[in-house]
This record gives structure tokens, sequence and C-alpha cells, in this order.
């Protein structure tokens, strides 16, 4: 059942233009997505929601933009070299490759039934002659740790944000959006003393979990872990996963990770450079520990459309629709001429389109079909509302206003659709 609703989903993502599998005309590459013009749209305000919710209104927070493309001296000083790697087997018959903690019989292969050879380590870094494609983005945020701080002047503690793409070479990339080579992260570092790290993990955990209710996420299907010792990152010194129920199981959404001050005193000791605080009032030096939430953003669109993705009974017919916020929706309103065939209609339609969209923006014309079949195709875009011009319209210069969830429809007067939208977008 929970397999079935993935692929629904992913059938909906494709067919209303959300995601597409990377270079389909030539069969695809496994592990890469596109987003199609809605996918796009929703990564934009879901990304533009982040960055509200975490930067713009924290003051004590700086954005910055760095390469995906960075020399092996900085992956040497971060460890990566040595530990960011998977194990690794690899069928005999088929040359299949998997990873070996997920295979559940170790000798036998998943795909053709034939022999697995040993065990390995893996790097999952791209390699590209003497540069590396980042396998996360935060190493940009502490090698320029100097720089923002001389920059911005800031005092402890503070976080540097970015949102980027990082590229991992997956032993099998799988489950849609869920494990792939190519992705965005929404992350930020917080610098602070050691001594204060637990308030500020506190902190950022009770702010993740406000992200998550904002974006749409279920509450009800996300799940807070205590990663064991032996489970953590290299760097981490604590970490608490949020893991969410995807249909093809529950696994890892964000992460939280106190990462000490192992990256910093890393980079100190590897490029010469002082990465120390200078505290302003007592002069002491010091290397500031750091508090990392981390956010993907594919992830993120994927545990967003398991949880808007809603099917019912409507009018007698079998509906789908994405109960998606009115803040991420990449359309806000949709606005139909009843028919298509009376210019009056029409004329109409495209003056309140085009005033709509002057404030909007996210508003988008429809002509094309019955009034239902539009109605259908705006509900599984997660279209929140669907205003129609009809011939009542050019009597009273009012119009209907269809709510997505519940198909309700209420009459409004033209001259009160802006008001009335700024209410509820708000």
């Amino acid at each position: 059942m929970a397999e079935n609703k993935l692929e629904k989903i992913v059938s909906l993502a494709k067919r209303r233009g959300f995601v597409y599998p990377a270079s389909e005309i030539y069969g695809g590459l496994a592990g890469f997505w596109d987003l199609g013009p809605y996918g796009a749209q929703l990564a934009h305000n879901i990304k533009d929601l982040w960055w509200n919710h975490f930067v713009k209104s924290h003051e004590d927070m700086y954005g910055i933009a760095t390469t995906a493309i960075m020399p092996e001296a900085v992956w040497r000083a971060s460890g990566h070299l040595e530990d960011f790697a998977d194990p690794m087997v690899e069928c005999k018959k088929c040359e299949g490759r998997f990873r070996a903690d997920q295979v559940k019989d170790e000798k036998k292969c998943p795909e053709c039934g034939g022999k697995l050879g040993n065990s390995r380590q893996f790097n999952l870094m791209f390699k590209t002659g003497e540069v590396y494609l980042r396998p996360e983005i935060a190493q940009g945020m502490f090698v320029n740790f100097k720089n923002v701080l001389d920059t911005t002047r800031a005092a402890l503690p503070f976080g540097i944000a970015q949102i980027g793409k990082a590229y991992r070479n997956e032993i099998s990339p799988r489950d849609f959006l869920f494990r792939v080579r190519e992705f965005d992260l929404m992350e930020f570092e917080y610098f602070c003393r050691e001594k204060e790290w637990p308030e500020h993990f506190e902190r950022w955990r009770k702010e993740m979990l406000s992200w998550i209710a904002s974006v749409g996420i279920d509450e009800s299907m996300v799940h807070e872990i205590e990663v064991p010792e032996n489970d953590r990152a290299h760097y981490s010194k604590r970490t608490v996963d949020f893991e969410f129920d995807y249909p093809f199981g529950t696994k890892e959404l964000y992460g939280l990770a106190y990462r000490a001050d192992y990256d910093l005193s890393r980079h100190m000791k590897e490029s010469g450079v002082d990465l120390r605080y200078a505290d302003p009032q007592s002069g002491e030096k010091f290397v500031p520990h750091v508090v990392e939430p981390t956010f993907g953003l594919g992830r993120t669109i994927l545990a967003v459309l398991v949880s808007a993705y809603a099917e019912d009974d409507f009018g007698g017919e079998p509906r789908t629709y994405l109960k998606l916020k009115p803040s991420i929706a990449p359309v806000k309103i949709a606005v139909f001429p009843l028919v298509k065939n009376k210019p009056d209609l029409v004329k109409k339609a495209r003056e309140v389109y085009q005033n709509l969209r002057k404030e909007f923006g996210a508003v988008e014309f429809d002509d094309n079909g019955n009034i239902g079949k539009r109605y259908r195709r705006q509900d599984e875009i997660g279209t929140p509302w669907c205003v129609t011009i009809d011939y009542q319209t050019l009597e009273d210069d009012t119009v209907t206003v269809r709510d997505r969830d519940s198909g309700k429809q209420e009459r409004f007067a033209i001259k009160d659709l802006e008001t009335h939208f700024l209410s509820v977008l708000r």
C-alpha cells in the first residue's frame, strides 16, 4: 500500500511537471532528477521560506554562497578523504553495486541472485583532477569563517547560512528524491562558546520543529532520534535526526549535529591561518564550537508531497489533490473563464487575472477544457483557490472562489478579491 502511494506520487510529479527523470530522452541517469515548471517553483518557494525562517528573521545569522568545487586540502582537513565512505559489495555475475549494510543476504545479489564479493569502503566524493565536488556545503562556511567575522564584526554567538548544491557518488541511489547524487542543501553553522552549545542545540532543535510545521510536513509522521555514538558522523559529538515516515520506510529527513571545534581546528592546522575568535571584553582567543542544523531540499519536497497527497470522492468521482500550504504552493490562484468561446467572459477573466498577478505573482490563467477538468488539474498542482468568471460576473461584477480542499465555492465582488487573498495568504 505504501509503495503504491510512492508510485502515485512519482506519477503525479511527472504528469504535472514537478519532477522529471534527468536526461530522460537518453534513457535517464540513475540518481539524478530535473525539476519541471511547478517543481522548480515549489523548490524556490521552500528555499525562500527557509531563508526567511532561519536567516532574515534572525539578526545573528549571515548568509553566504560558496563554490561547489574545492581543493583537496579542504577535504583532507575536514576528514572526508578518510572517513566519508560507505561499505560496498559488488555482484560477481551482474556487476551491480550495493551498500553492504543494506543487503539482506550478504552472500546473494538482490538483483540477479549471483554471488557477492567482499565488502570494501567506497568514498562518496566526486573527484575531478586535483579538486572535488563538495559532498556537503558546510566546509564553504567554515573556510569563510574569518572572512565573515572580519566583514560583519559579528560577536558570538552567530551563524553562517547558505543554500547550495552538493554531490555524492552514491553506491545505489533509489527511492525517488530521497537518495540521489546531486542535491540541494539548506544549512547553517552556528558558532558559540563551548559551554553554551547545549542551550543553542536545544534552541535550534525547537526551531527545526517549528519549520517542519510551517512548510507543511505532517508532524505526526516525524520522529526525533538520538543517534548513538557509533552511528554518528566522524565530526559529530551529538546528533539528533528528524526521521519521516516515507512510503518506503522511516528514514532521515533532517539532522542536527554538534560539531564541537572539529572543523575550525582542523582547517587552522591544515591552512596555517588563525581561525580563533578574540573575545572583545576579555581578549581571550579560542576556537568556537558549532551547532549545525541540516535540511535537504529534495527530501523536504518528497516529505511535503507525501504529506500533501490526498484522494477523495468529490461529486461522485475519485479526485487526487495536493494539500500544499499556500505559502509554498507553486500556483496560489488560478483564474478561469467559465467557457472559452465567449469573448466577454474571456476578456473579463483576463482583467481579473492581470490584476491578481500584479499583486500575488503566482497566478495562472487557464481556459482550456471544461471547467471540471480545469479544477482537477489545479487540484493536482496544489493550487489553493480557483476564481471563475461566469455569466453572473458580467451582470454584477462578482466571481466564484473555489477552495481546493473542501471544493466549496463562495461568491466575492471583484473589488474585494485582493483584500480577501491578502488575508488568507498572510
